[in-house]
């Protein structure tokens, strides 16, 4: 089959891949269950806040597999890379079945699941990009997307399982699934020949082949390297500030009962997926620091929403997330391919792993940065506010990489 046609089965085959790996979004259906089963075994009170960790430990260690995977992507294809990550990922789920001790889940789920997801998500979605030079944006949106898209399909599914089965059987079951499928969709993507980019031309400014290929080290060494990852910070840790508080939000600003305020979570969540598949495709055609830009612009107003709401502003409150949710999702969305654009799409396995890592610092400032402030005192109106001065920074370093830019090629 002719590649530009098989590119989009291609695609296909690693939305797959990421709606699976996006199950790491489910954790909130499984910790409670998962509470009461080492509970009964230890016979002392364990909590979900208590595993916590788990999750934590499963997204801080993402990057280090997403990068060291990602060498071997480039150099070997997808092949060599996702189905033992779907492996690895299916572990996760057995040791987080079978643990007996808090410390026992922590380390399985947290180390299984989390070095399975960093070598499963980068690998798809770097070789889907590497088959779409002239939709980077569309393709990395939709790969993003579906991967945001689990956090809404799949708790149901979870919950649904662990009611009719048991917290054991449901993870056992959705990692076997889970596991076969990616393994599987690892199997039918296939490495992008070097050549296939070469039929392209620059004819937009969102469709540009990369003025250079760089490996990590001469994008580390890159001047718009600094200024490409604050920009990235700065769009980043205010939504991830907003999405981790959302239901609080929710309930303590605008008084909404707690079923209202799920279902508020589930708005920002559908949001952000919207926001990664269509500002990714805008970014095709506008450019992709300006589309990064106008998701700033979309955060400074969803902050500034979201001061002003109250118990008499349930509308302000409601546009305002919505507005996080996209212009969060456009960073993720854009990304991939930003940086592929700017560093080539040889090594960008690699470098969009390296680059990567932003995102989880700021799922990692973001929510203590709000903890931190509510702590101190401050209203969460105020805290919102603050959160927006971040986006105007980041206004500041996209005009500091536009300089850059122009200073190398000049």
């Amino acid at each position: 089959m002719n590649l530009l046609k098989k590119r989009w089965l291609l695609l296909t085959a690693a939305c797959v891949i990421n709606l699976c790996a996006g199950s790491i979004y489910a954790w909130s259906v499984f910790a409670p269950p998962l509470a009461e089963r080492l509970s009964l075994i230890t016979g002392t009170a364990v909590t979900a806040g208590s595993l916590a960790a788990a999750f934590s430990l499963a997204n801080g260690i993402a990057p280090i597999p997403m990068i060291l995977g990602g060498w071997i992507n480039d150099r070997f294809g997808p092949r060599a890379i996702i189905p033992a990550g779907g492996i690895v990922m299916g572990l996760g789920f057995y040791l987080a079945a079978t643990a007996v001790t808090p410390l026992e889940l922590i380390l399985g789920y947290g180390l299984g699941f989390g070095l399975g997801l960093g070598l499963v998500y980068g690998s798809s979605v770097n070789t889907t990009l590497k088959f779409f030079p002239d939709h980077r944006g569309l393709a990395g949106g939709i790969a993003t997307a579906v991967y945001g898209l689990s956090s809404v399909i799949l708790p149901p599914v979870a919950h649904a399982l662990i009611e009719t089965e048991g917290i054991e059987a449901a993870l056992l079951t959705l990692g076997g699934v889970f596991a076969i499928v990616i393994v599987a969709g690892g199997l039918l993507l296939e490495k992008c020949p070097d050549a296939f980019a070469k039929q392209f031309t620059a004819a937009a400014p969102g469709k540009q082949m990369a003025a250079e290929e760089c490996d990590w080290r001469g994008m580390l060494r890159s001047t718009r390297f600094p200024p490409m990852v604050a920009l990235m910070l700065c769009g980043a840790i205010p939504g991830m500030m907003i999405i981790s508080h959302c239901w609080s939000l929710a309930k303590d600003v605008v008084g909404l009962d707690a079923a209202a305020a799920s279902a508020m979570v589930s708005m920002l969540a559908l949001a952000n997926v919207f926001g990664r598949l269509l500002v990714g495709a805008l970014s095709d055609k506008f450019g992709r620091l300006a589309s990064l830009s106008g998701a700033l612009i979309l955060t400074i107003l969803a902050t500034v929403l979201l001061s002003l709401s109250d118990q008499n502003a349930h509308l302000l409150f409601s546009a305002g997330i919505l507005a996080i949710g996209l212009s969060f999702g456009a960073f993720m969305g854009i990304y991939p391919g930003f940086t592929a654009e700017e560093f080539g799409a040889k090594n960008n396995s690699v470098n969009y792993g390296i680059m990567f890592s932003g995102f989880s610092v700021a799922g990692f400032a973001g929510p203590m940065a709000m903890n931190m402030l509510k702590e101190a005192g401050m209203s969460y109106q105020t805290i919102c506010l603050l959160a927006g001065t971040l986006a105007i920074l980041g206004l500041g370093f996209a005009y500091l990489f536009v300089r850059a830019k122009k200073a190398a090629y000049s």
